[in-house]
């Protein structure tokens, strides 16, 4: 039997559990499993109200009453569900439809605090300014994401590769079996819908309908992100152009258009606030904090590398390559290492950040840094010698730590390399597949000394 389970379940037990809990809001993109996850953990409650505010009826019953008291039971009336001793969890489904209900849900902390109380939305930064009274400090946040590489293997039924993967060091004897397998990830991606599909038939083709209804459903959902025809045009204009942009982005004129740069921006930050395509701007940091340079170009990251693949053609060709680094320029496996890095935080305010250098006649860019700490780790996506990392040679050579990270097919291992400007340092070869345990393996290494 196939395993669908998700990590933020553990983190909804550890929600339940405590006595301070506060409403929950469930952050994320359309399509990523946010109402699949709560339908699951309602099958740990009593009683399990469930409503969807994009259902008129089911919006209507914030706005007849402000009693905390008049509105659950008008939802026991309506859902014909007697009320019962024990534990009852609420779910309001795509709450952005209601910018009442979300005003309600301070009330439900204050009112009702034996209550169980899940709100999910996709676009709630654009129902926010329709909110008179947000409950801040009133609610807690958890965001999902497309499914990561442990989860999709918990999906395959890999059982006993997920065993060996979350084992810190990974064991020697399972490269080649994990390597195979985030290859296979790393070509269909992590909705949850193409890895149902995926599991049943192992048919790149059979999820292929799929992709399309997904990426169609994100651009159709441009109606509801513009503020007027322009902007809407524009993100259109994005959502057609962006998944072959493989370098850093310009918003004049970005996907060879006439649009102007304030345009793309606000378009482009629309579609980042709906998560379906991010910023990813860069750091100039050496210590921390990490501190985003916004005044640089940043990198675009779409919310799947399976649908990436998908939108530019390229699964096809992804079958048999060797090194994920020399395809397509290396975009794919750097956007999939991102979107792993994303993954692993659950707060709807994490952003990854990439290193640059930008001086006179010389430039230096790392494809990734991780705070541990007190100190900013580098990490880069490539093969060859590690005499070749000259941009994260030169990250070394300016920040006062002694330890790197390049990601590769390689099996792990640490050495200690030595930069042009005579500094040692440990570098830790990492395989593809650890992208999604990279915080534990930055505390790894630093724990080990030159």
């Amino acid at each position: 039997m196939l395993n669908f389970g998700r990590k933020a379940l553990a983190k909804l037990r550890s929600w339940k559990a405590r006595q301070d809990r506060k409403p929950l809001l469930l952050r994320g993109a359309r399509q990523v499993g946010k109402t699949t996850l709560v339908n699951t953990f309602a099958g740990e409650f009593k009683t399990f109200l469930s409503l969807n505010l994009e259902r008129e009826a089911d919006r209507a019953i914030f706005e007849k009453t402000d009693s905390v008291s008049d509105i659950l039971n008008a939802i026991y009336l309506q859902k014909n569900v007697a009320a019962k001793d024990g534990e009852t969890l609420l779910f309001l489904d795509e709450i952005q439809e209601s910018p009442k209900a979300i005003q309600m849900l301070r009330y439900f902390h204050e009112e009702r605090p034996d209550l169980f109380v899940i709100a999910a939305g996709s676009l709630l930064e654009f129902s926010l300014k329709d909110v008179a009274n947000f409950p801040v400090g009133r609610i807690e946040y958890l965001c999902l994401h497309p499914m990561d590489f442990e989860e999709f293997l918990m999906a395959m039924g890999q059982d006993v590769a997920l065993d060996q993967l979350q084992k810190i060091p990974v064991p020697a004897f399972a490269h080649e079996t994990l390597l195979n397998l985030f290859h296979d990830y790393a070509i269909i991606g992590g909705m949850p819908a193409v890895l149902k599909e995926y599991a049943k038939t192992k048919n790149i083709a059979a999820v292929t309908p799929i992709y399309d209804q997904l990426w169609q459903a994100y651009k159709d959902d441009a109606e509801k992100y513009a503020k007027n025809d322009t902007e809407r045009k524009v993100i259109r204009h994005i959502l057609a152009t962006a998944p072959y942009e493989r370098d850093r982005i310009k918003f004049g004129g970005f996907g060879q258009s006439n649009y102007r740069s304030r345009e793309v921006g606000e378009a482009m930050r629309a579609l980042d606030m709906a998560r379906v395509i991010q910023l990813i701007y860069p750091t100039t940091s050496l210590t921390p904090p990490i501190v985003t340079d916004i005044k640089k170009r940043p990198r675009l990251q779409v919310l799947d590398t399976g649908l990436l693949n998908h939108a530019v053609g390229l699964q096809g060709q992804m079958i048999g390559i060797s090194d994920l680094n020399d395809f397509y320029r290396g975009k794919i496996i750097q956007h999939l290492i991102t979107q792993e890095l994303i993954a692993i935080h659950d707060q709807p305010s994490y952003k990854p950040h990439f290193w640059v250098r930008e001086e006179r006649g010389t430039t230096s860019e790392v494809d990734l840094v991780i705070q541990h700490q007190r100190h900013i780790i580098p990490v880069e996506i490539k093969s060859g010698a590690s005499g070749r990392l000259r941009s994260l040679h030169e990250f070394i050579n300016r920040c006062s730590h002694t330890y790197g990270i390049r990601m590769s097919p390689n099996a792990l291992s640490v050495e200690t390399v030595t930069t042009r400007a005579k500094k040692d340092f440990l570098l830790a070869n990492l395989p593809y597949y650890l992208g999604v345990k990279l915080p534990e393996y930055v505390a790894w290494l630093s724990e080990r000394k030159i």
